[in-house]
């Protein structure tokens, strides 16, 4: 006979997992951070998501977490409460238009678990069309395990189907754009921009000084978890990050974005070179801890598609 050390009346744990993969855009089940969410009023919630210890691209460095995963989780945030909290539906499309974020530095050093992530979020400034939003703003309070982690905020649109085939006129379906992409250039060195796997660097030489092609790798397994018509998002935040370290190609420890400011204006198309042009827009000074803060433009066809501030710090000093 089968017999159980407990009780039947024993009560039964409280279970967590993550939420749906198509809530948040992704494919792969291992790329999804949130593990819940809450509706408190009109316009404001909760969520929660979960940071693991190592991550294949959003690597930690001198025990501290990636900045960028806090980005990635405010990109699956907002589409999770545009989703759940809005009903906006999972064929929409969403676009980011302004991302603006300040953290702690020192509340991303790896503990012995999993980081359990809290948001507080309220949202304003929401257009609707037939009952949908078309367009909103979310700010964003962020603590990890209860002790403040950042602030940010984030605007968006959504594009119904129809809409976004107008917007995307001449670039053909998703799936044959994403297709025929071409295959990304040589990138620069590995100790250039701070990263061991080629696969995970962005950046690819020019003959000029802090000026580089924008590498667009579609085969990568991160960046590009699935098919896409454009460059996305979290591909750009990460060109701020690698030209922030190539400014200094020999130091050692790895570049912190602490804030960045961030516009997207426009789509970032595959099949156009796309040029990552950076400048200094403090002086950094060399004393251990000392912040630096850096401007980077992405300009396709001559037009300025994107435009990022960020305040850098040294993940050794932190």
């Amino acid at each position: 006979m089968l017999t159980t050390a407990e009780p039947h009346s024993a009560i039964t744990p409280v279970l967590t997992t993550t939420v749906a993969r198509e809530y948040v855009h992704r494919a792969a089940l291992s790329e999804v951070l949130m593990t819940g969410w809450n509706k408190l009023g009109r316009d404001v919630f909760t969520a929660t998501a979960q940071w693991p210890r190592s991550h294949s691209f959003y690597m930690p460095e001198h025990g501290l977490h990636d900045p960028l995963l806090l980005c990635e989780t405010i990109r699956q945030t907002s589409t999770l409460l545009a989703h759940v909290g809005y009903h906006i539906p999972l064929g929409h499309h969403l676009t980011w238009s302004r991302l603006q974020y300040v953290l702690a530095p020192e509340a991303l050093r790896i503990e012995a678990r999993p980081a359990e992530i809290q948001l507080h979020v309220t949202c304003s400034d929401i257009r609707y069309r037939r009952s949908v939003p078309v367009s909103m703003a979310m700010h964003l309070e962020i603590a990890r395990d209860g002790n403040p982690l950042a602030m940010a905020s984030v605007r968006f649109a959504s594009h119904t189907p129809a809409v976004y085939k107008r917007l995307r006129a001449g670039r053909g379906e998703v799936g044959e754009v994403f297709a025929k992409a071409p295959q990304p250039p040589e990138p620069v060195s590995r100790s250039t921009v701070g990263r061991l796997r080629k696969q995970d660097i962005v950046l690819a030489p020019t003959p000029e000084r802090q000026r580089w092609q924008l590498r667009v790798d579609t085969s990568h397994p991160v960046l590009f978890d699935h098919a896409l018509d454009h460059v996305p998002g979290m591909l750009l935040l990460e060109s701020v990050r690698q030209a922030a370290h190539a400014m200094e190609p020999g130091r050692a420890a790895a570049v912190l974005p602490t804030s960045m400011d961030v516009s997207f204006n426009r789509y970032i198309e595959f099949d156009e070179p796309c040029w990552i042009e950076a400048e200094p827009a403090l002086t950094t000074v060399s004393s251990p801890g000392a912040r630096s803060t850096i401007r980077v433009n992405a300009v396709q066809k001559g037009f300025f598609a994107f435009h990022a501030s960020a305040e850098l710090a040294d993940a050794a000093w932190v």
